[in-house]
């Protein structure tokens, strides 16, 4: 079973071979058809600009996958299909299929990265277009090995720096190198990331247009629109934005409705009148939370990987904080619970453990996939 077989693959390397990836779609391209692809790169906002983007092209017609990661509670939310997520059957048999495909040595060797990447591929193989979201790297990631029509580009800050490079010039480069053709840049708040651009549109011969250069004064009201009808808070705009510059870069007409199912969950999600959840866990997004929730005060329920810059994170989110109630968070990559408190009483901020929710006070569950996902099971029981 697929289950079983991932199981067998570490979630997250230390190091990782590069060169395993090509090797591996080199030696079954020729049985592989690809559809259309649309890569999405990025440190922000790739899950939200690509559901809108691949809602959208289903609500039109057309036979549409959107590949995103990390998922929360299932694997099947990785690889969406025609507005849904992917059934188990139909996931059991691509992987039988890629078995097949795949020697048993490349197989095992693949990371489960890897592995899903190639799996939604074959999953993908009657799709007129895919929406092929990056995981944390550009040249070297995964998806990159994939021949696209258009890449998106989200906004790039700061975040896995020991992949990526540590400073925002270096952390744009090695993701804008996935460029193939043509780019949409998307907003960004770094002025380098468009300094990067233009270093390689000249070196690589590719051409990048600001998202904002698609965009009518009536694509603008139907943003605005969409936005109010769908609640989207400002952050989330910007993502609508690129899609909608996206179909007009592919001159693709689109209508208002073709939107009406395009909200991805976990993304400033209203849980319960009192409860919002976020997978956000980088102070990009914790900028963009604070900026939305302005006025308001929160608990937050939270926890961190060791490796997140968590005392720049808090400190953005205190404005909007009441106090920190820590959920347990069962991986290895979890920081210590005495660090955390140490750095919260640095802060000055109060904390408690995690037990439960109160109808009379309001909370935000932030951190990373993983926070939201324990918080859920612990809800749901």
């Amino acid at each position: 079973m697929l289950s079983d077989f991932l199981d067998t693959k570490p979630l997250y390397y230390d190091t990782i071979d590069y060169t395993r990836m090509p090797r591996a779609y080199e030696s079954v391209k020729e049985q592989l058809k690809l559809p259309k692809i649309i890569h999405i790169i990025g440190t922000n906002g790739k899950g939200t600009t690509g559901r809108f983007l691949a809602s959208a092209l289903y609500a039109m017609g057309y036979n549409t996958g959107h590949y995103t990661s990390p998922h929360i509670l299932e694997f099947n939310e990785r690889i969406w299909l025609n507005g849904k997520n992917i059934d188990t059957q139909t996931l059991e048999d691509a992987h039988q299929h890629l078995l097949a495909l795949l020697t048993p040595q490349m197989a095992h060797s693949l990371s489960y990265f890897e592995y899903t990447t190639l799996l939604a591929i074959v999953v993908y193989q009657k799709c007129d277009f895919i929406v092929l979201e990056a995981g944390l790297g550009g040249e070297h990631d995964a998806t990159a090995v994939f021949e696209n029509i258009l890449t998106l580009v989200t906004p790039i800050d700061k975040d896995h720096e020991a992949f990526l490079g540590d400073t925002i010039t270096q952390i744009a480069t090695t993701k804008l190198n996935a460029i193939q053709k043509e780019a949409l840049i998307g907003k960004q708040l770094h002025q380098e990331v468009l300094k990067v651009a233009r270093k390689l549109e000249k070196e690589k011969n590719i051409t990048c247009y600001n998202y904002n250069t698609q965009l009518n004064t009536q694509d603008r009201v139907n943003i605005q629109t969409i936005a109010v009808k769908l609640q989207l808070p400002e952050y989330l705009q910007d993502n609508l934005a690129l899609s909608i510059a996206t179909l007009k870069k592919l001159n693709i007409p689109y209508k208002l409705e073709h939107f009406n199912d395009s909200k991805l969950f976990g993304r400033l999600t209203p849980f319960t009148k009192n409860i919002l959840l976020d997978v956000g866990h980088n102070t990009l997004a914790a900028q963009s939370i604070t900026k939305t929730l302005q006025g308001r005060k929160y608990i937050l329920i939270y926890n961190t990987y060791k490796d997140k810059n968590y005392k720049a994170i808090l400190e953005i989110l205190q404005p909007i904080i009441d106090y920190v109630t820590l959920i347990d968070v069962n991986e290895d990559r979890i920081e210590t619970p005495q660090k955390l408190h140490a750095t919260l009483e640095e802060l000055n901020i109060a904390y408690s453990s995690f037990n439960e929710t109160q109808e009379d006070k309001n909370y935000l569950v932030f951190g990373s996939f993983s926070v939201v996902e324990s918080f859920l099971r612990s809800y749901n029981g």
